[in-house]
């Protein structure tokens, strides 16, 4: 444990701060806090170590190709390379109910396409073995989609990329263009992000069957966390949201590949259109935060 190197994006608060700080306590060797702003980064990190811990801080914007590559080169030059990257970085939308579209082009630039730029410059030196974790939420499962003809082109098992972009697409031209249509969403609140969650998910399935060196790829559900994100909305807290993503970084077995977790650790079909996963219960979620305190 104490040789592995691991990298979360989006870390100066929320849960990537929460994981960061779990991945500590775990006694991972290097964990990387980064985050767009250097000031809120670096004052992250320090409020760790005054609690004991010692992450190291490095500037990662991931939407900007030569900030990601200057991370990339930093990490095969002092590291050779890195074991665990949780991919958390993420907006939303602050219009709830309107879906703007250089608003919605902005939550896809981050939360979908900016994972390409991870994928040219670090997916090279992921070490064997290592472990990739989409951050994702039940706002990502594929029942939040009813259109048909893009449920079966997402679902099917030889998805590419080229069917997601398309996808992508067709949903910031409808924005653009006044014609998106009630009946091909479960729900329209936060749509812009449930369509970019909705993509991880699918990238995910794509980046899993195409790594190499037994690399384990999954993307997650952690939970209604209360965030910044949530307007401190939700059923857990930060540190109840962090022990799934830790143990798909340590714990699980290497085997489990290309799965859409849920923040119990149990598995769920993101293919499966019927699966009432648009809303978190709180009651399953109460029971199992039981199980943590």
């Amino acid at each position: 444990m104490s040789d592995k190197v691991a990298v979360v994006t989006g870390a100066n608060k929320g849960i990537g701060y929460g994981i960061v700080k779990e991945l500590c306590r775990r006694g991972v060797g290097t964990v990387y806090l980064t985050a767009r702003d250097v000031d809120r980064g670096r004052q992250a990190v320090e409020k760790l170590k005054r609690e004991g811990l010692k992450p190291e801080f490095h500037q990662l914007d991931v939407t900007v190709p030569i900030s990601v590559e200057k991370f990339a080169n930093h990490l095969k030059q002092k590291h050779g390379g890195f074991d665990i990257l949780i991919n958390n970085a993420a907006i939303i939308q602050k219009t709830i109910t309107k879906t703007i579209y250089e608003e919605a082009k902005n939550v896809i630039e981050v939360n979908y396409r900016s994972l390409f730029i991870i994928e040219k410059y670090m997916f090279p030196i992921l070490k064997q073995n290592a472990r990739v974790i989409n951050v994702s939420s039940d706002l990502g499962h594929i029942s939040n989609l009813k259109n048909s003809y893009w449920v079966n082109r997402l679902t099917k098992v030889d998805v590419e990329v080229q069917d997601i972009d398309d996808f992508v697409d067709w949903f910031l031209s409808s924005v653009k263009n006044g014609t998106l249509k009630e009946e091909d969403f479960a729900v329209t609140a936060y749509l812009s992000y449930r369509m970019s969650k909705v993509a991880v998910c699918a990238l995910t399935r794509v980046q899993c069957r195409k790594i190499d060196r037994n690399i384990a790829i999954n993307s997650l559900h952690p939970g209604f966390v209360k965030t910044d994100m949530t307007q401190n909305n939700g059923f857990m807290t930060v540190d109840q949201s962090c022990k799934t993503p830790v143990y798909l970084a340590l714990d699980c077995d290497q085997s489990l590949k290309g799965k859409f977790i849920w923040y119990d650790k149990s598995e769920n079909d993101w293919t499966d259109r019927n699966l009432a996963l648009l809303c978190t219960d709180k009651d399953s979620v109460e029971k199992y935060v039981s199980l943590l305190t």
